[in-house]
Formats: structure tokens, sequence, C-alpha cells
């Protein structure tokens, strides 16, 4: 049973010897970032829980927040953890925000210098990552607070039991008021609403990546506007350095995916365009190649006539000259002589009249047995053209104007495909509304990603989504369904895909967490790619 000690928060305030209260939240600002990257932000943090034992009973002692920063570690402020330090009746539980469980905690490095503690968390729980921004926070930039205040926890009435209980973290915000930091340590200096228990919680900017760790708030006597402090990433890269600790980091410039989606459209329309001009390109050479082939066949036609007339013409006038002399040697009572020149000109004006006859005629000239292609309807066969050479190797590079990139790689990428939606010959792609698509659902994470691949373009794109772990679960449940792997030409195999996929999709947030697009060219066979598409 736990039961609370009286003067659960003032207490632990004077046993932290905090010289500067961290500021009550006078009201919350608007939320302006992108709301699907600081909920998964939001999923990052804990709370940090010290509880007293006396043998039988347990006591609430007081709580501060943390951030998972690698697979079983988190990172809070050394004075949250403090207590943990001296007395060895106080033991520290991790509570995530999401899940039924907490898990126990303990102190792996202790920096108060700059008020910084690293936890290890007991059994490992998959609660997912933070990333860090690397590089410097620019002044005016909006940042969010992400914890667990104590003064919203009694404004709500939470008894002790509902405190250490999973719980969605609070999330305040502000902007960077550059120019100033604490004397103690380096520091961001912002405006988004502290109150005690937001220590050791996330500062976060709007793609949800950490910018410091809170630590303490300025004092206001109700009159004055309260700032908080959050530990800089300097600080806590040159901490988690002595700690041996690798951590996610992004230096790409955050921008909403309203703005990517723009971009994307604009690009997307003059890809097709482009398409399209190489295709009426393709189309008006073949044309003028099929005239010039035409004019060349009418031009042998011709010759070949007039050849045949001119042979004609020989022939008869042979036949004339040969009658001639069978005319002139009966004249002169040769008989034989006569006979035999007789039947050369008739053979001779025999050959002229079929040599004419057969005389090739115009129409063979004009007649073609395929209609010439027409360039105007290049846009029509622009799909069918582009599926006719799909199949195959292709190698795609990213296009950062384009893409959202807050944690993955970003290497080239090289698959193969074919006409039927197979890539790399194990992952069956589904052609519909939006062309070729497949939704991937990880065994271990929360998250879900889209791949889409439109080959007409030459345009390869991924779309993260970080969810909750329970629709994550529902979403595993649902791939579970498909009940095959690798790829299929089966069409009720196919039609539950597609069934599948929907409702999968059907299930994500309105927005990705991170885009990658990539523009892709095919290969000639023998070039040998990099990797295979992610």
């Amino acid at each position: 049973m736990i039961k609370p000690r009286t003067g659960l928060f003032g207490s632990f305030k004077a046993v932290l010897h905090l010289a500067l209260a961290l500021l009550l939240p006078l009201a919350l600002t608007p939320a302006l970032a992108d709301v699907q990257d600081i909920a998964a932000a939001s999923r990052s943090v804990v709370r940090v829980a010290l509880v007293a034992t006396d043998g039988q009973n347990a006591y609430f002692v007081g709580h501060g927040s943390g951030v998972m920063i690698a697979p079983g570690r988190v990172l809070t402020n050394a004075h949250v953890v403090e207590l943990a330090r001296s007395e060895s009746n106080i033991v520290i539980g991790i509570i995530p925000s999401e899940g039924t469980n907490s898990y126990g905690g303990r102190i792996l490095a202790y920096s108060p210098g700059n008020d910084l503690a690293l936890l290890a968390v007991d059994d490992a729980p998959s609660i997912p990552i933070a990333t860090f921004l690397a590089g410097p926070v620019e002044d005016g930039t909006r940042v969010t607070a992400i914890g667990y205040p104590g003064s919203v926890d009694r404004a709500q009435g939470m008894s002790i039991e509902d405190i250490i209980r999973p719980m969605s973290a609070v999330r305040t915000s502000g902007n960077v008021s550059a120019g100033r930091a604490s004397r103690q340590f380096d520091t961001v200096l912002h405006t988004a609403p502290l109150a005690a228990g937001n220590s050791g919680g996330p500062l976060v900017d709007d793609c949800g990546r950490v910018i410091g760790i809170n630590s303490f708030g300025s004092l206001s006597d109700g009159s004055d506007a309260e700032y908080g402090f959050a530990v800089s990433t300097r600080e806590i890269a040159s901490f988690l350095r002595q700690a041996n600790v690798q951590v996610r980091r992004s230096s790409e410039t955050c921008r909403s995916m309203a703005e990517i989606d723009a971009a994307q459209q604009a690009a997307d329309e003059r890809a097709r365009a482009e398409a399209a001009r190489r295709q009426n390109e393709a189309a008006l050479k073949d044309r003028e190649r099929a005239i010039a082939a035409r004019e060349q066949a009418q031009q042998q036609v011709i010759a070949r006539r007039e050849n045949m007339i001119a042979i004609a013409a020989l022939l008869l006038a042979a036949a004339a000259l040969t009658g001639g002399a069978a005319v002139l040697g009966q004249s002169r009572g040769n008989i034989r002589h006569a006979r035999r020149f007789g039947g050369a000109a008739g053979v001779l004006l025999l050959a002229a009249v079929l040599t004419f006859a057969l005389r090739p005629s115009f129409d063979s000239a004009g007649a073609p047995t395929e209609p010439l292609p027409d360039a105007g309807n290049a846009v029509g066969n622009e799909t069918d053209g582009a599926a006719s050479a799909e199949s195959g190797r292709w190698l795609c590079r990213l296009e950062p104007g384009l893409s959202r990139v807050t944690v993955s790689e970003t290497a080239d990428l090289s698959f193969t495909w074919t006409q039927q939606g197979c890539l790399d010959g194990r992952t069956q792609f589904q052609n519909g509304a939006t062309g070729w698509s497949r939704a991937l659902v990880p065994a271990d994470e929360a998250a879900v990603s889209v791949r889409r691949f439109d080959p007409g373009i030459g345009r390869y794109r991924t779309d993260n989504y970080l969810v909750s772990a329970q629709s994550a679960a529902e979403m595993r449940a649902l791939r579970d369904k498909i009940g095959w792997s690798s790829c299929s030409s089966d069409p009720e195999r196919l039609a539950k895909l597609m069934q599948i996929q929907g409702e999968i999709e059907a299930r994500l947030p309105s927005s990705p967490n991170e885009r990658l697009v990539y523009h892709c060219e095919r290969q000639v066979p023998e070039t040998a790619g990099p990797g295979t598409a992610p």
C-alpha cells in the first residue's frame, strides 16, 4: 500500500534545494507546432517518481519528468533524483505515458554541475526513443515543454494511485528567448509555462526534437513575466558522451507537413509535365521516322514504277524492231526468217505488256499498314508507356526539398520492380486510387510506414507515422490477417491486401511525422545498386 507523505510537494522542493522555484502556468499558449510530432514526442516522456519504503509501507515522496533517449536509458535532472542518492530507502519509479506497467530505475550517471542525471530502466520497456536537434536553436523558435506538472495533478484532484499509473504528459508552448543563459551551465531561455514536476522533461521544437531538458524557472509575484531554463544540448552532449550513450540526432530544417505537401504537389505536377513532354518528343520523333520511312518507300515505288515503264518501253521498241524485221523477211520471201522474227516480236510485245501491267501502283506507296503516331495523344498514353518500361532495377536518391527527415537514414536506395507491383521479389504493393502503395507495420515499434512508388515519374516515397502503442497493436493485428507474405498475382489475395491496407490507413493520423521522397531512375541490367529499398 502506498501512503502519501505529509507536505508532499512542499517538502520535496525543500529537500531538492531549489533556489529558483519552477514557475506556475498562468495560461496555456496555443499549440502552433505540428500536432502529430508533439504527440509522438510526448510518448517518449516519462514520470520519474521517488518512493520511500519503511519495510512494510511505501510513501510517495515526489516526482519529476524524464525522457527516453536510448533503449533502457532515461535522461532527467540531477535534482529530481538527488534524494535517491542520499537516502537508501528511496527508490526510483519510471512511469511511461502509455501502457499499464511502471518500471524501476537506477542512477547510472549524475552531474549536479549541469543538473543532469542518466537512469537505467529495469526490464528495458519498449518506450519510444526521442530525437535530439543537432545544431543551434534560433531566437524566437516555437518550443513545447512536455512533462508532468504537479499543479495539474492537484487541479485534477488526482490521488497518489492515479499519479503512479501511466498517463499522458502535459504540453505547454512558448518561444525561445536567446541571448541569456544561466551562470551555472549553458541553458535555453524560453517562455513555455512550467510547474513543479516539469523538471527533467524535454523542451522540443515543432518537429518534436529535443532542444533541452527543463531545469528551473524564474520567480514571479504574479505581475512579472515568467521564463523557463532548459539545459542545452551542448551540456547534454558532453554529459552523454562521458556516459557512453549515443542518441538519435537530426539537423534537418523543421518544416511543416503542409509545406512539404505543397512542395511535393508542385514537384509532381512538374514531373508529370516533364514526362508528358518526353512522351510528346518521343511520339514526334516516331512520327517523323514513320513519315520519312513512308516517303522513302514512296520514292522506292516511284523508282521501281519508272524502271518498269522504261523496261516496258524498251521491250515494246524491241518488239517493233523485231516485227519490222519479220515483215522485211516476208517481203523478201524468207519465210523462215520472217517466222523467227515474228515469234520474237510477239514474245517481246507480250513481255512489254506484262511489264507495264505489273508496274507498282501509287496506292501501294500511300497505304500504311499502321496509323502514324499522334504526338497529341502522348499525354493520354503516358501511363501505358511508363508501364511498358517500368520493370527492372531502379536507383533512387533523396530529394531534400521534398522530404521531412527527423530520424531515418537517407542513403540511396536500389530495388527491383515489376509491372505487377512486386518490390525486390518479396513485397507486394497494391495499385489503388493513389497508385502503387504498401502499408508496413513493424513487429516491435509503435510506428507505421506507408511506401509509395510512381514509376511513371520515377518517384519513391516513404511516409512514417509514429502512433500510440494501442494503435500500433490494432494495426499489427490487422496486418496479421493478411496471412501471406512475399508477392502474389492471385486476385483474391490482392483483394484482401487492398481491404486490409485500407483499414490500416484509415487508422493512421492525418499526416505523417516524417516523409522521405526519392527521385528514381531505371538502371541498365549490368548496374548494381547500393542497397535495397527500406
